[in-house]
């Protein structure tokens, strides 16, 4: 048996967030104001977002040095362990070596937190002492009312209502934490009272969600939105995941040629992917793959295309690849992975050719997920599943091709608060589910209105 390499020392854990966008061989387009579709700029967003965030959003810079503050509280989990799967290899008959990096070891059990307690930092230094956010899973909302009790701040938490059913635990750690968190749609917002109007068994979306959010911090001007996914600011936090685990590849003297991560927004992948990204552009031979659900294929199927951030169109125009703004998801228990986006960068990374995307059946991740289970005792989240689901496609390629590289993969959370989907799998409840076509070009249709991006 292999010996399982965990390097915790803090000598591992980064003092800078990386931003890939100083990087890129050409410049991302820029975003659009949602109504005169003319280029924006950063008083936008003055109304609801923290303006400190919104300079790491435009910031040229390569580098930006990590608050005192911050990393005192990322010290309760970083750095974070990275694992040989020496199990998961003999049971797959790899001949190459399988890594992971275990985010699950956070407070909330997975990567979010990451972002979730820089945000609520600035947010506290800008002087704002209430929030609202989204959440589709969960994950994000319980890593942001950990964050915020760490600052002194209010939340307020719109949650997927399909997710808000399926997961009760996730709400009970928001709670926990000091959290409202409510079922959306709700009758408490006018975007939340449209969509139930129209149909009052909605199972809500990410895009719902979000608008909510948005309407009532942009309502209130002691009030600030802040988003756990899509946004620069929310992946250059992440980049701690991927920088750490070049410096503990560095130490066991690998070099990883296939990088792995789910993706939904986009801020786990990006979070492991990016500083890998830079090697890639700076001509290393790499593979940077994102997983994505057949049932919300935005990146497989979907267009890369200016599109609104949330339902109700308050959001600006981002471009990037999307299913359309008014798409809504099957209700799939892999509910962080349900937005009808992907966040900008990785949308340009996958234009550039720098990452390729790879979409995956609710059905193959579970079957992926025990694998896992099994080889090496974690159990993972419905969404870490993906990237599970993406190795193992990844090991049976490479066997075909005759070639053993090293794969790395972002373990991005545990799934102990969500058995009740291992559950529905286990006693044959959930079925194969691929997005209809018809269903998809009903979707893009919202977008014949919006510019195309050059």
């Amino acid at each position: 048996m292999a010996v399982k390499k965990i390097f915790l020392g803090e000598e591992f854990m980064p003092t800078q967030w990386y931003n890939l966008n100083a990087d890129f061989p050409s410049p991302m387009p820029p975003l659009r104001d949602p109504v005169t579709q003319k280029l924006i700029t950063p008083d936008f967003f003055k109304p609801w977002s923290p303006m400190s965030l919104v300079a790491q959003d435009v910031t040229p810079e390569r580098w930006i040095d990590i608050p005192e503050e911050v990393l005192g509280i990322y010290k309760i989990w970083r750095p974070t362990p990275l694992y040989r799967a020496d199990g998961l290899e003999r049971l797959l008959g790899y001949a190459g070596k399988i890594y992971f990096k275990h985010e699950g070891v956070s407070p909330p059990g997975s990567h979010k937190p990451n972002t979730a307690v820089a945000q609520a930092y600035f947010t506290q230094k800008d002087g704002i002492r209430r929030v609202t956010t989204e959440t589709g899973a969960g994950q994000w909302g319980s890593a942001l009312a950990f964050a915020t009790q760490q600052f002194g701040l209010e939340l307020k938490v719109y949650m997927v209502r399909v997710s808000y059913d399926q997961k009760p635990y996730r709400r009970m750690m928001m709670e926990c934490w000091g959290a409202d968190c409510v079922p959306s749609p709700t009758e408490e917002t006018a975007a939340g009272r449209e969509i139930l109007a129209k149909d009052p068994n909605s199972p809500g979306s990410l895009g719902i969600a979000i608008s909510e959010a948005l309407e009532v911090a942009m309502n209130d001007r002691d009030t600030r939105y802040l988003l756990g996914s899509v946004t620069n600011h929310v992946l250059l936090h992440q980049t701690v995941i991927g920088l750490e685990a070049k410096k503990q590849f560095e130490a066991l003297g690998d070099d990883p040629k296939v990088v792995i991560g789910c993706a939904g927004g986009g801020s786990n992948f990006a979070g492991a992917a990016f500083p890998f990204v830079a090697d890639k552009i700076a001509g290393q031979d790499i593979r940077i793959i994102a997983a994505e659900p057949t049932s919300c294929p935005t990146m497989t199927r979907g267009v890369y295309h200016y599109d609104f951030g949330d339902t109700a169109r308050t959001a600006p125009l981002l471009p990037m690849h999307t299913l359309g703004h008014d798409f809504v998801p099957a209700p799939i228990h892999a509910g962080g992975l349900r937005y009808h986006g992907m966040a900008p960068m990785v949308s340009h990374g996958i234009n550039l050719g720098l990452i390729e995307a790879q979409a995956f059946d609710q059905i193959e991740t579970f079957e992926a997920g025990l694998t896992f289970a099994r080889a090496e005792g974690f159990l993972s989240a419905p969404e870490t599943n993906h990237a599970v689901a993406a190795v193992i496609a990844a090991v049976k390629r490479s066997q075909e091709e005759g070639r053993k590289p090293t794969i790395f993969f972002n373990w991005s959370g545990h799934g102990l608060v969500d058995l009740a989907a291992y559950d529905a799998y286990m006693s044959g409840k959930l079925t194969r589910y691929a997005l209809p076509q018809e269903e998809i070009e009903r979707a893009l249709r919202a977008l014949e209105e919006l510019p195309k991006v050059a």
